[in-house]
């Protein structure tokens, strides 16, 4: 059999799991680059199984009616948004995931961290000067004290509330389904959606992207910020009005932001985010650390060894995919 793993930039597939044994009757090829969409059915084709490195690669009815030969989908996480799992499974397509264990679960909100320190202290910034020979360009604001306003309390938002008292921070939240009952359980306030904006030193975004969720950072709501506020996203791309955060940071209306996710990804070279000194841009490495791939790749051999054994396990149903999501 003929097996693709897509996406797989740093390829490090490979080097984070045991593949000798399906290496000895399967094909395997390695994509370090994305596909672009009008090649993904001709490029595809050819393989049996394909294995997916989160949501990198959309993969949905159409396309998988162009791939023929394809008996298996093995995906990298609990969920995966970006693949009809129903349209898989009508074609008697094995759907597999990979379970969620392990530390790297904190790897997105410690970048959120990182991307929060380095917007609000100008790291990257001072540090490049500093190569170039300069000396307190910028001064930044400490986080003691400050507001943090965090849209969404699912997973990666509860893991923000710890630190943030950590630092003394007060922290208030919104979403359309938080309520208050369940804010006070985890130590934080909730808020109404404009009074979060509006009150809020740093908005950190940390929703799942639907339908309800796309945009719903736009022009109106960065109005609101204070000129000194910052915003953070580690989320989605697409939930922030893209062109709208790029106005208020080119007319200094809000103060920075910290972005690991983009609209559209990779981020286009022409895009206006990279030319901004008040952003700091980072290439969705929100799960990307060491740990991560040695247990999704771990369980993506195992996934696979079990299939080729005619015993599949970890099958992706499409309600377990469409509750997965909701519950995030």
């Amino acid at each position: 059999m003929k097996i693709a793993i897509l996406n797989d930039y740093l390829c490090r597939s490979l080097a984070s799991a045991d593949w000798s044994h399906i290496a000895k009757t399967c094909e395997i090829t390695v994509f370090d680059r994305a596909i672009p969409a009008r090649e993904a059915a001709a490029t595809l084709k050819p393989f049996d199984i394909i294995s997916t490195l989160r949501e990198r690669m959309p993969i949905d009815r159409e396309l998988l009616a162009q791939l023929p030969n394809l008996k298996m989908l093995a995906i990298t996480g609990l969920y995966n948004r970006t693949l009809d799992v129903a349209a898989a499974t009508e074609r008697g397509i094995v759907v597999s995931y990979t379970e969620l264990r392990g530390s790297y679960r904190k790897a997105t909100s410690e970048l959120t961290w990182g991307l929060m320190f380095a917007v609000a202290r100008h790291i990257p910034f001072e540090a490049n000067k500093m190569r170039q020979g300069g000396w307190q360009n910028t001064a930044g604001f400490v986080l003691h004290g400050r507001t943090l306003g965090l849209i969404g309390l699912g997973r990666q938002g509860r893991y923000m509330v710890p630190v943030a008292k950590a630092l003394g921070m007060n922290v208030i939240a919104w979403s359309q389904n938080l309520t208050a009952e369940y804010a006070a359980q985890h130590g934080v306030k909730r808020v109404e959606k404009d009074e979060l904006f509006a009150q809020s030193d740093v908005v950190s975004v940390h929703l799942v992207l639907g339908e309800r969720s796309r945009g719903i950072v736009g022009a109106r709501e960065l109005a609101l910020m204070k000129p000194s506020a910052i915003l953070i996203n580690t989320a989605r791309g697409a939930i922030v009005d893209e062109p709208a955060l790029i106005d208020a940071l080119r007319e200094n209306r809000i103060a920075g932001a910290g972005l690991d996710v983009f609209t559209q990804e990779p981020l286009p070279d022409d895009s206006p985010l990279r030319s901004l000194p008040n952003v700091v841009l980072m290439p969705h490495q929100g799960h990307n650390v060491q740990e991560f791939y040695e247990v999704a790749y771990a369980d993506v051999v195992e996934n696979i060894t079990a299939f080729l054994a005619g015993k599949p396990i970890r099958i992706l149903s499409p309600q377990m995919n469409a509750s997965s999501v909701q519950a995030i």
